[in-house]
């Protein structure tokens, strides 16, 4: 092969997905992360149609994935005094088996650690392709040559930073803010989640891992917020002021914030790019087409990118030069998909007016008793097997589950 050592930005789900297929197919993989260890936090995940499962099943981690599945039930809406306006049954939007970001990581990571070497808290510092490989500094290790760079970074992406120019050139702003972060079940809620809306806010809470914990997640609409992304102190701030005494249990919930293991905050956008590869260095799930989180596709997006981009560098006998514009060909229209999906969904998550805010608990009320009451479900999963995926070469690491 022309390529042997490739260095993959990103340990969440894009970057090990990827080190596990590449190192079936006899490529060495490393992957450098910026956080000291794997993130534990975050929301929780869908999987869709035998495109999704197909593929975690051939990695041999749909058991493990099934039983740490979240299972769910119903999300009730309710006013300010706790009052249930609503309920939906789990199964007019979930997947066909939902877990927590966090035990996926740790899913992919235990799948991919045995094939693949790990850096933890470093990041990559410069990028000097030359005819033969990709010279890399990192922030803190020694500098190292790598034939290929890969980045599965997110939606701030350091590698498209240094690759392809600033995030402004790419990002686009959906017109909300979220944030989550784990608290005690306070509530002690049974596999169940309960959401409160105001104008231009939402709010869910979520029993987590067999009710031991609870996830909150809040989304509000804003424009871009002039902020520091790393100082998670002052986006606390920012989330204090927005929903502080907006009624029900959010002050409480507010006062969990301050001892939160695993605090999120970002602005919910997408990424759109013209080319997904320059050179030696390519992107790979948010980093190159994020369809953003109130998508529910981007980590099944993530798991197939890293599926066909692998095959296709196998194909290709390791020539990046044939295999990063096939795997682009093959991507881009599911990923155009899956971001549509995006799109349409942040119209609805937190309606500025109090008439749509209304509106929308009205909807919910109704919902489960409409004759098309399955279609949001429907159209997701047509999205999800929205692509036909090509056999490559034998990979000789994967094992198959039952």
């Amino acid at each position: 092969m022309t390529t042997e050592n490739i260095l993959i930005s990103g340990a969440s789900v894009a970057g090990p997905a990827l080190a596990y297929w590449l190192a079936g197919y006899g490529f060495t993989p490393t992957i450098v992360e910026q956080a000291p260890a794997l993130r534990d936090g975050g929301y929780a995940v869908d999987f869709r149609g035998e495109v999704h499962l197909g593929l975690l099943r051939r990695m041999g981690i749909l058991g493990p994935i099934v039983r740490a599945k979240t299972d769910m039930g119903a999300t009730t809406y309710v006013n300010a005094a706790g009052k249930k306006l609503a309920s939906m049954p789990a199964d007019l939007f979930a997947g066909d088996v939902e877990v927590l970001r966090g035990d996926l990581a740790q899913i992919l990571y235990k799948a991919s650690a045995p094939r693949a070497e790990y850096i933890f808290g470093d990041s990559i510092a410069s990028m000097t392709e030359t005819r033969d490989g990709v010279d890399v500094t990192f922030e803190h290790g020694p500098p190292r040559r790598f034939d290929l760079v890969i980045g599965a970074d997110g939606f701030h992406s350091n590698v498209r930073s240094i690759a392809f120019g600033r995030e402004e050139k790419f990002a686009s702003h959906l017109g909300l803010y979220c944030a989550i972060f784990t608290l005690d079940n306070f509530l002690a809620l049974d596999h169940a989640s309960l959401a409160y809306n105001t104008p231009g806010k939402l709010v869910i809470l979520n029993s987590a891992r067999a009710n031991t914990e609870a996830k909150v997640v809040f989304y509000f609409a804003s424009p871009l917020i002039d902020h520091d992304r790393h100082d998670a102190e002052a986006q606390k701030t920012i989330l204090a002021e927005r929903f502080a005494g907006i009624g029900w249990e959010t002050d409480r919930i507010l006062d969990a914030m301050g001892d939160a293991p695993d605090f999120y905050f970002d602005s919910v956008g997408q990424i759109n790019m013209d080319a997904w590869s320059r050179g030696r260095v390519a992107l790979i799930g948010d980093a190159a087409c994020c369809p953003s989180p109130v998508s529910g596709m981007g980590t099944g997006l993530a798991v197939v990118a890293a599926y066909v981009l692998a095959g296709e560098l196998a194909a290709a006998g390791g020539d990046h030069r044939v295999a990063f514009p096939r795997y682009e060909e093959a991507l881009r229209p599911y990923a155009r998909r899956c971001q549509k999906q995006g799109e349409g969904a942040a119209r609805f998550m937190a309606p500025e007016s109090r008439f749509m805010s209304w509106l929308m608990n009205q909807n919910y009320r109704l919902m489960p008793y409409l004759p098309g009451k399955g279609l949001i479900a429907k159209s997701a999963r047509k999205t999800a097997e929205g692509i036909e995926l090509r056999e490559y070469p034998p990979c000789s690491e994967v094992v198959t589950s039952p």
